[in-house]
């Protein structure tokens, strides 16, 4: 028999001089929180005896509420489980109930947010980023993570926690983690860092966040790259900076033209190894122009290295960190593409100066991150079994990808222009003239293709229409049926068709 959690003590306020009997205060203090929402259908009852002892009265008030809410159908009986409420209650509910219970928005006047909040753009759910399948560009290869050994180890620390993990942590992290990472980062990355210059955060987007609170004022001008990573973009918006943004091309971020265009920046913001979403490497020229640029303007480089890791053509690039010797880098990495994104672990590389300053925008954040996953990831990475993963996934999503590139010539031949397919997990390709590809990628979405549209990653008026097409979670033998679909997907549109003739 399946068992039913204990129900929830609702929060009842009963008055005993009021004139109104306690029963019927019972009655309308459950009616208003069902009407309102606030009890779901199906959700447990507390029982009258569990009821007239938290609220220190005789059982008879509650029973006699309780009955009239079963009349009423508000609430349900059922046999050897105790009482619900109703399950077949209607989904919509006249004005008048909905207005006992809530705020009367209209007559409350202006509701001022903050200028921060009001800066940024509407949270919506795109289209393409809502399913997992073929292109999504975030998804890396669920299943063929060691989830068998990640288990392990997971259930190794549930079964022995100690009181000081238990406890707050520090700001910057598990010193064992950043140790851990420490150690990957200088033989993978050529990193230079100490556990010390560590900092875990919540994944790259944290380590944004974090980064301009202590580097930007309102109204610093900052470089980005055009087209970029638009979650960058939102974390500058949201601080009242200056966006400055600077083409990339086949070498990566044009620094010059951010010289000319605006020499005082005070930070630039690039993804060197493996740009975003363009997939151009910055050349040894541009990495050493930039850093020249950012030691003579005293400006922050901030670098997001966060699928570095998978390089097909030769072997990883070096870190642009690693060619610093002004401390003049702030480095960004995350597990988000190497092992999974819920896991939010990610972790910044801090010039040791300015460590304390990150270190007090941290704590006002969160304090800390949680220990639980940590400890998990510090054992995951001292067994070996995150570099055997790295090896794995690398051979794995080359494969993936040559497939791609494959079927992308072999349906559409020099239609579609593919850029960015010699590293991480996903490529670009450019659309012909005259067609828009955000109407595209929603109807792509509609047929389970999840294909992100490249304009929205300009910030110019005349952004290049394009595809961002992932291949970390299809499967070689998956992909020639999936480019297949997105053909006639393109092959709806009128335009199109047109170009292949």
């Amino acid at each position: 028999m399946k068992k039913v959690p204990s129900a929830l003590l609702p929060v009842i306020a009963v008055d005993r001089k009021a004139p109104k009997p306690l029963h019927k205060q019972i009655y309308d203090a459950y009616r208003s929180m069902i009407v309102s929402r606030n009890l779901g259908a199906d959700q447990q009852i507390p029982s009258t005896r569990a009821l007239a002892s938290e609220l220190k009265i005789s059982r008879i008030p509650v029973l006699t509420a309780y009955s009239q809410l079963l009349a009423e159908g508000y609430f349900e009986a059922r046999a050897g489980s105790g009482t619900f409420v109703c399950s077949s209650l209607p989904d919509q509910w006249t004005s008048s109930d909905r207005g006992s219970s809530s705020p009367d928005v209209a007559r409350s006047g202006a509701r001022v947010t903050s200028r921060r909040s009001s800066l940024l753009p509407a949270y919506e759910r795109l289209p393409w980023l809502s399913g997992l399948g073929a292109f999504n560009v975030s998804q890396p290869a669920f299943d063929q993570f060691p989830f068998q050994t990640w288990s392990r180890i997971v259930m190794r620390h549930c079964r022995n926690p100690r009181a000081r993990e238990l406890q707050y942590g520090g700001p910057l992290g598990f010193e064992e983690l950043r140790k851990a990472i420490c150690a990957y980062l200088r033989t993978a990355r050529a990193v230079h860092c100490d556990p010390e210059q560590v900092m875990i955060v919540a994944g790259s987007q944290q380590a944004l966040e974090i980064t301009t609170r202590v580097l930007l004022d309102d109204r610093s001008a900052a470089w980005v790259e055009e087209p970029g990573y638009w979650l960058t973009r939102h974390v500058l918006t949201a601080a009242g900076c200056r966006l400055v943004p600077v083409p990339v091309d086949g070498e990566g971020l044009d620094v010059a033209f951010g010289v000319k265009t605006c020499r005082k920046a005070r930070a630039a913001f690039v993804a060197p190894s493996h740009q975003f979403p363009l997939g151009a490497t910055m050349s040894a020229a541009r990495r050493l122009q930039l850093l020249d640029w950012a030691q003579s303007s005293g400006a922050w480089v901030i670098e997001d290295d966060y699928d570095s890791e998978y390089r097909y053509g030769s072997m990883p690039i070096a870190s642009l960190q690693g060619l610093d010797h002004n401390s003049r880098v702030i480095y960004i990495g995350t597990f988000s593409k190497t092992l999974f994104p819920s896991l939010r672990l990610g972790y910044i590389v801090i010039p040791p100066d300015l460590v304390s300053r990150f270190a007090a925008v941290r704590y006002v954040m969160d304090i800390a991150p949680p220990h639980f996953f940590q400890a998990v990831l510090t054992d995951f990475m001292n067994e070996g079994h995150f570099a055997r993963h790295i090896r794995r996934m690398r051979q794995l999503y080359s494969q993936r990808r040559t497939a791609l590139v494959d079927e992308l010539q072999k349906e559409f031949g020099s239609v579609l222009q593919v850029l960015g397919s010699e590293a991480g997990m996903h490529l670009a390709v450019l659309l012909p003239k005259g067609l828009r590809d955000q109407p595209i990628a929603a109807r792509a979405a509609r047929e389970k293709l999840w294909v992100a549209p490249l304009s929205p990653a300009y910030l110019g008026d005349t952004p290049r229409q394009g595809f961002i097409l992932g291949f970390g979670n299809t499967t070689a033998e998956e992909m020639p049926n999936a480019v297949r679909r997105l053909k006639s997907v393109l092959l709806a549109e009128k335009s199109f068709r047109h170009k292949r003739t």
